[in-house]
C-alpha cells in the first residue's frame, strides 16, 4: 500500500463535511462542486503531511502466522516524493540443520518450496495492492460517475458520522464506505471490499485515522486481507515528528 495515496485521504472530509452539514448551502452539492473541494482538500492534506516525519511498521501473516515484520522511516524529500529508509537489520535466514546427506537434501527442497510460497505470496499482494489503490485515495472521475449511476448513498451514523456508501465503484458488486466525523470534519474510516478476476476471490480494505496535536490527521492503520489465500498485511503507522530543519 502507497502511504502517501493513503495519508493524502484524511482531508476528504472537509469538503464533503461542509457541502452535508447544517447550516451549510441549501442545495445539494453537484458532482462538478464535490470534485473541486476533493481536490483542493488532497492537495492541502498533503502539503501538512510533507512537515512530518513517520515511523511505518509492516507485518505481513499467513494463516494467521507473522511471516515478516519491517519498520522504515518515512518522510517527504525535497522533490516531494515519500521516501522510505529501512530501520534495523534484516533477520538472517536459518541453517539448515546437519546430518546425513539425504537430509541435506531434504533441507533444500523444503527450502525451495518455502521460497516458491514466498514468492508467490509477494506476487499475489502486489496484485491486491494495484487493485486497491484503484480505490485509495478515491478519484474524483468515479465518484461523480457513482453520483451520476445513483451507485452513492449518504446516511447518519452513531457518534456524529456521516458515511458515503458506493457500490459498482471500479467493478460490478464491489463497495466502498467513507465515515467522517461530521463534528470534527475529519475521515475516521475508509472500508472497500472488492476481488481479484472472481468475486470469491476477496480483498478488503481497513483504514483507520489519527490526528495529531497540530490537528493534521494521518492514516494511524491500514489492514489490507486477501482471505482467498489467508494473508493479512497490517500497516501503523506511528512516532510522527516535524521534520529537522
Amino acid at each position: 500500500m502507497n502511504i502517501k495515496q493513503t495519508t493524502m485521504l484524511s482531508a476528504i472530509a472537509i469538503g464533503i463535511v461542509a457541502a452535508l452539514m447544517p447550516g451549510a448551502a441549501q442545495a445539494p452539492p453537484s458532482p462538478d462542486q464535490l470534485v473541486a473541494s476533493l481536490k483542493q482538500n488532497l492537495a492541502e492534506s498533503q502539503k501538512k503531511l510533507r512537515q512530518y516525519e513517520w515511523i511505518e511498521t509492516t507485518a505481513i501473516s499467513l494463516k494467521g502466522e507473522e511471516k515478516s515484520r519491517k519498520q522504515q522511516r518515512v518522510y517527504y524529500g525535497a522533490d516531494g516524493k515519500l521516501m522510505k529508509v529501512p530501520m534495523g537489520e534484516p533477520k538472517p535466514a536459518a541453517e539448515p540443520s546437519g546430518g546425513g546427506r539425504g537430509r541435506r537434501g531434504s533441507g533444500r527442497v523444503k527450502e525451495n518450496i518455502i521460497e516458491n510460497k514466498v514468492e508467490d505470496m509477494v506476487e499475489y499482494m502486489g496484485q491486491a495492492t494495484a487493485l486497491i489503490q484503484k480505490y485509495v485515495p478515491p478519484n474524483p472521475e468515479l465518484i461523480q460517475k457513482a453520483k451520476d449511476a445513483k451507485n452513492l448513498a449518504v446516511a447518519p451514523q452513531p457518534d456524529g458520522k456521516v458515511r458515503l456508501a458506493f457500490k459498482d465503484y471500479v467493478q460490478p458488486k464491489d463497495t466502498m464506505n467513507i465515515d467522517v466525523d461530521a463534528k470534527a470534519a475529519l475521515l475516521s474510516a475508509i472500508n472497500v471490499a472488492t476481488y481479484l478476476e472472481k468475486p470469491e476471490d476477496t480483498v478488503t480494505l481497513d483504514v483507520r485515522f489519527g490526528t495529531l496535536a497540530d490537528g493534521t490527521s494521518y492514516t494511524s492503520q491500514t489492514t489490507l486481507e486477501a482471505k482467498a489465500k489467508n494473508i493479512r498485511v497490517v500497516v501503523e503507522n506511528s512516532g510522527h515528528r516535524p521534520m529537522a530543519k
